[in-house]
């Protein structure tokens, strides 16, 4: 009974892996039409994915229609195609043609934050192409500390760290990351955390998160202010004129040394650039999943 999750996840393996082989080996443009039909195939195969989409953008922008969602979801699922495609062509891309795919709007904010000698705290999500912005931040600028949940099936968590590491950034697990982080910013250097998934109760504070009260997690907060770091906004943006990502960094977040209200100050920025590029975002994920105690599930 114990080898069956193994040859399971073995297979998901072997099937990832040639999926990811495939798609480094065609043109970038057919590669991601490619990842695009795939992805929207295992939606079919997955309702679930579509149903928690519809419902997450119900709590999120209620006064959008049917068809207006419906648009924002394909548009995910583009954006989500354009992911895979360049992670899949993660081992083609170095300090020359890295900036055939993406380019940096205020990098003045990572310069200045990284003059003031306390490390910087890159708070970002699942919008745009989260995989290449640390990646290509490496190959532009530096390599940075990237703060990951390990994935459940251990061949392919072995899989996405290797390429992730490509262009010298460094993995801290989710895990026990809090001694690593901040060893991190006493070096002075830059920590990457996604922070707009669902957190246990346990581990997070609710905030408001477009309206809604959401389980958010406050370690970007609370690192900040014992160490000082710079909290700073930070994604991959598609811009369709200029048909490449734009890495745009924001303004540092001005903290007040309180974790749940910089938490909010947080959470808010996430969901204003997530507002000005919703089919860029991962609607799939239950963000809202965590209720307040006596709450009702709102899925």
């Amino acid at each position: 009974m114990r080898s069956k999750p193994i040859i399971l996840h073995f297979a998901e393996y072997l099937a990832a892996k040639a999926c990811l082989r495939t798609l480094e080996w065609l043109p970038r443009s057919q590669a991601e039409r490619l990842a695009h039909a795939v992805l929207r195939a295992l939606a079919r195969l997955i309702p679930r994915f579509e149903q928690v989409g519809h419902r997450n953008l119900a709590l999120a922008l209620p006064t959008l229609d049917e068809l207006q969602r419906r648009r924002i979801l394909e548009g995910m699922w583009v954006s989500l195609g354009r992911v895979l495609a360049s992670l899949a062509k993660f081992p083609q891309l170095d300090r020359e043609n890295i900036h055939d795919w993406i380019e940096y709007e205020g990098y003045e904010h990572y310069r200045e934050a990284k003059a003031a000698g306390r490390g910087v705290i890159f708070v970002t999500g699942h919008l745009g192409n989260w995989e290449l912005s640390a990646f290509a931040h490496a190959l532009m600028s530096e390599p940075l500390n990237v703060v990951v949940r390990p994935l459940d099936n251990p061949f392919l968590d072995r899989l996405l760290e290797q390429r992730r590491q490509l262009s010298g950034n460094r993995i801290i697990p989710k895990s026990g990351a809090a001694a690593p982080i901040l060893a991190a910013l006493r070096r002075n250097e830059a920590v990457g955390i996604l922070v707009d998934q669902n957190t246990s109760a346990d581990e997070g504070v609710f905030v408001k998160f477009f309206g809604v009260l959401a389980c958010s997690t406050p370690a970007p907060a609370r690192l900040a202010a014992r160490t000082g770091a710079a909290v700073i906004p930070g994604f991959a943006l598609w811009v369709e004129e200029k048909q490449r990502y734009v890495l745009r960094f924001y303004p540092p977040i001005a903290l007040s040394g309180d974790p749940l209200a910089d938490t909010q100050a947080i959470q808010s920025q996430i969901e204003r650039v997530i507002r000005e590029y919703p089919d860029q975002w991962l609607w799939i994920h239950r963000r809202w999943k965590t209720r307040p105690p006596g709450e009702k599930s709102l899925y």
